[in-house]
């Protein structure tokens, strides 16, 4: 519900995606304040709103987002510790050990990119497959949506990602033997309650691929093959998981002689609503 005190953020890689755009011209009409976060200069977006964060992600050729997703996600997380440090909604003691782990990330990403033999194994097993599934639990359904769109987009192999809570309405009628399933669990508050779906799926069969924060050795016997994160905060891990799904989806596309930067059907910029 839009107030005077109502900040309006619109967020586009390109600057001219036509729903974001309309958003935004709706809420300057009736006087609302608008934040942009964009990649690109000189773009609608940009121009229009009334603040820019840009991501400075620099050019990305390839149709499927992946460097912009992350700067996006990195600039979100940068607007909402500076708001918390306004609103005096954390003390300093924790801002502090907060921003320690953002300065780390790099480092932590570098280590997850060196591991790429890693994700080109995962690859080998989902090549062979046209459908598969992403699950995950609180922050880790967010980034099992965007692991699910990244391999449908450049693999064409169906993707779905479901909250794993959900599996019993109906999605486990889904699950036969062998079908991939990646699940995410780098949330420890959720850690037995996702683990109780993994067991589900592997009573019918599937053949899991896990995600998990280092510290969960425990989930080895439980799946059929496990990728593991560098420690960090809990709300930084989607930053760190999102990476090796991306280069997952790039890996099987390869696989599978896909031309990864141009998939079919799809387009850079989506301009039309």
């Amino acid at each position: 519900m839009l107030c005077e005190k109502t900040l309006v953020i619109v967020i586009s890689q390109s600057g001219e995606t036509a729903d974001t755009l309309a958003a935004l011209r709706l809420a300057r009409e009736r006087g609302q304040q608008v934040l942009a976060i964009t990649n690109v200069v000189g773009s609608s977006v940009a121009r229009e709103a009334d603040k820019v964060l840009f991501t400075w992600a620099g050019p990305e050729v390839a149709v499927a987002s992946t460097k912009a997703y992350l700067t996006q996600l990195l600039a979100l997380y940068m607007l909402t510790l500076y708001f918390a440090e306004k609103r005096q909604a954390l003390v300093k003691e924790r801002l502090a050990e907060i921003g320690a782990a953002l300065f780390n990330l790099p480092a932590q990403v570098e280590n997850i990119l060196s591991r790429e033999k890693e994700t080109a194994a995962i690859a080998g097993y989902l090549k062979n497959w046209e459908s598969t599934f992403f699950i995950g639990r609180n922050l880790d359904f967010a980034v099992a949506l965007e692991g699910a769109l990244k391999l449908k987009e450049i693999s064409y192999i169906h993707a779905e990602a479901y909250a794993a809570g959900e599996l019993k309405h109906g999605t486990l009628a889904l699950i036969v033997e062998g079908i991939p399933v990646v699940a995410l669990i780098t949330q420890k508050a959720v850690l037995e309650k996702s683990l109780s779906n993994i067991k589900e799926i592997k009573a019918r069969g599937g053949y899991v691929l896990c995600f998990v924060q280092e510290g969960m050795e425990a989930l080895q016997n439980e799946v059929d093959s496990i990728f593991y994160l560098p420690p960090t905060e809990d709300i930084f891990l989607p930053m760190l998981a999102v990476i090796p799904l991306q280069l997952l989806a790039y890996y099987t596309a390869v696989a599978r002689g896909c031309p990864v930067d141009n998939p079919r059907n799809l387009t850079k910029s989506v301009t039309v609503e």
